[in-house]
């Protein structure tokens, strides 16, 4: 892979990437009004986004704010459906072919074939590890605050601007990045997020494994694990990441952020983690079992199916499945017929 990008926006640009750009969009969001609209004439459309992209009259539309409350409460700014196209044209060809492979292993939030789950494994593999060599030993359990809203902008530019010396990506680029016209904060809804926060933090990554030698990390978004052997190192470790964040991203760390010995486990990915056990979090059950109840009187009033029910529930059988809960298991997830 090539250190740096130049040449690529028009031999990347064609009707056939944008249309698939489409369809991986739509993907299970079929059934939206915005969607069902553009598929009447989307042919027509894909052709004015590809005259629009060559000839640089593209321009970021607004965004549509709203609130979700799960897992907690956050802002939602969404982009209209053909920007959220493009969104998917840049990180599918340009983004995550260039950058991907320099992230650090041990880099696991939206990546393909890592993720949450693998997350956790690790941790506790590691915590295994860690136990056979040193029997008692430190963790170190990072949170940067507000990290979406607090990512700079112009930081992020300059350190996408390493890599990309296409005049014309970069002109796209920052139609995406500053299309809301602030210096701080990334749109949590759209699909260059994703990919721009794990760029983001990928330098403190790069900083924690090659400049201050950790053997054990590991992230998942704006969460972050380190094992050593002694409370100290743990300590010196972390005033070194601190200058580093606030100095080259500056971002701090919050109150969330704290030093355990091994035997106090961890909280990471929605589990409590020992070398043993693999534990869902008692505000993650409450949560789940106040679901599972709420389907189960939908189903009882004949809003719901057992099987749409079952469906609903099936990414949160991917989250318990890890977890030491056997009897959980089976109480939460008998639906009625």
């Amino acid at each position: 892979m090539p250190k740096t990008i130049r040449n690529q926006y028009d031999k990347n640009l064609s009707y056939d990437k944008l249309m698939e750009a489409h369809r991986k969009s739509r993907k299970g969001k079929g059934y939206r009004k915005e969607i069902i609209e553009f598929n009447l004439k989307q042919e027509e459309y894909i052709i004015w986004l590809y005259e629009a992209l060559k000839n640089k009259t593209y321009k970021h539309g607004g965004y549509t704010e709203f609130y979700v409350t799960e897992p907690k409460v956050r802002k939602i700014e969404k982009s209209r459906y053909i920007d959220r196209i493009v969104h998917r044209w840049v990180v599918d060809n340009f983004l995550a072919p260039s950058f991907v492979p320099q992230f650090i292993p041990t880099s696991y939030a939206c990546l393909k074939g890592k993720g949450m789950h693998r997350a956790a494994i690790y941790v506790q593999d590691t915590m295994k590890h860690c136990k056979r060599i040193w029997q008692e030993y430190y963790i170190l359990k990072m949170d940067i605050a507000k990290y979406f809203d607090n990512i700079n902008k112009n930081i992020l530019l300059n350190i996408l601007k390493r890599k990309i010396k296409d005049k014309d990506l970069l002109w796209l680029v920052e139609q995406i990045l500053f299309a809301q016209k602030r210096e701080k904060g990334l749109e949590i809804g759209n699909y260059t997020s994703q990919m721009f926060a794990n760029i983001y933090l990928n330098e403190v990554d790069q900083y924690i494994k090659h400049q201050l030698k950790i053997k054990y990390y590991c992230r998942y978004l704006d969460d972050s694990i380190v094992m050593v052997k002694t409370k100290q190192e743990a300590k010196t470790i972390l005033e070194k990441i601190k200058i580093f964040l606030k100095q080259k991203l500056a971002l701090e760390l919050n109150q969330k952020t704290q030093i355990f010995k091994n035997k106090q486990g961890v909280n990471f990915c929605g589990y409590k983690i020992n070398e043993y056990r693999m534990k869902l979090r008692e505000k993650g059950k409450r949560k789940l079992k106040k679901k599972v109840k709420y389907l189960k009187q939908e189903i009882r009033g004949g809003r719901m199916t057992s099987k749409e029910a079952k469906k609903y529930l099936a990414g949160h059988r991917g989250y318990i499945k890890y977890a030491n809960a056997k009897s959980l298991i089976e109480k939460i997830f008998y639906i009625e017929k």
